[in-house]
């Protein structure tokens, strides 16, 4: 089985091309391994503190590993990528970032560093408690070239990039339809673990080693990214909801993060500790559309996580 470091520079891509030159080309069928650096691109480890992320370097932040040619793939096919495994790395990151996020504007930059204990990830330094999150690994960049052009790496598009769905998890199958001879397959930026919605703009970012096999089918490109997932683990009890109406999503987005950082700040939390905990375990959904004009969006956390911090002490000053 092939397997390729995506660790070296020259293998990551800062800029989504149409015309970028492959690393590789892999068969349909053919299982490979891709070894993927964390969303900061290498910029950021273990020994890293919040001064670090004043020295980020924006533009290396989500890189994704490849292109890798698809053999036979063109347009109107389309390519399955099936996740066939997905091993992350002993530590991770996650960030508040001023300029970025849901609430950006309100929070300043801060870093939180994290190590694997069994199957969870434990906060080890930063603003949060070192209370564990279960790890459900996901895949947060995957997508085939556009047609032409050159775009950035960080919003998605209808063949795929930057998703962050945390149903792109180990066993599932992502379709995308091919733009451009060869397909261009990218991936990149895997989490340790991620809410819905990604409020604060991270998960628990890893470094991480994937298993892939692509499969091809002719003239079967669809209008967007499809996928088959092996579902979400079942919540351990009650869920707290809160939920933000209004005629606009992402203000209604914003009204149900918002409510739901309260409810923590009554439970003693701080509010940049819970919207760090809401982007890495809570669950925004869209709950309502036809009922104009307004939506209803609805921010979900479970209930025992909320009382295991909140009964957490907080770690010294820093």
């Amino acid at each position: 089985m092939r397997r390729f470091n995506g660790h070296d520079p020259g293998l990551q891509q800062l800029r989504w091309r149409s015309d970028a030159v492959p690393v590789a080309t892999v068969r349909p069928g053919e299982l490979f391994e891709v070894d993927v650096p964390d969303s900061s691109s290498g910029q950021l480890s273990l020994s890293s503190d919040r001064r670090a992320l004043e020295r980020l370097d924006l533009d290396r932040v989500d890189a994704a590993v490849g292109p890798f040619a698809v053999e036979g793939a063109v347009p109107g096919d389309a390519v399955v990528v099936h996740l066939e495994g997905v091993d992350t790395a002993d530590w991770g990151w996650s960030g508040v970032f001023r300029d970025f996020g849901l609430l950006r504007g309100r929070f300043d930059d801060d870093l939180v560093l994290w190590r694997r204990d069994g199957a969870a990830m434990v906060p080890v330094s930063g603003p949060l408690r070192p209370v564990p999150i279960p790890q459900r690994p996901m895949v947060g960049w995957l997508g085939v070239a556009p047609s032409s052009g050159d775009l950035g790496m960080i919003a998605p598009q209808v063949h795929g990039g930057n998703l962050d769905n945390r149903l792109h998890a180990p066993g599932a199958s992502i379709t995308l339809p091919v733009q451009r001879d060869g397909a261009l397959l990218l991936v990149g930026d895997v989490h340790a673990a991620q809410g819905d919605g990604e409020v604060c703009g991270t998960g628990i970012e890893v470094p991480a080693r994937l298993r892939l096999r692509v499969e091809l089918r002719p003239r079967g490109a669809p209008r967007t990214v499809r996928a088959r997932s092996p579902g979400l683990p079942a919540a351990s009890g009650p869920y707290v909801v809160t939920e933000g109406v209004g005629a606009d999503p992402r203000a209604a987005a914003t009204t149900a993060v918002e409510e739901m950082i309260r409810v923590f700040g009554e439970h003693g939390v701080d509010e940049v500790e819970a919207y760090l905990l809401l982007s890495l375990a809570g669950d925004l959904r869209l709950s309502e559309v036809v009922d104009e004009p307004h939506w209803v969006v609805s921010m979900l956390f479970e209930e025992a996580l909320l009382e295991r911090t909140a009964a957490t002490p907080r770690r010294p000053s820093r």
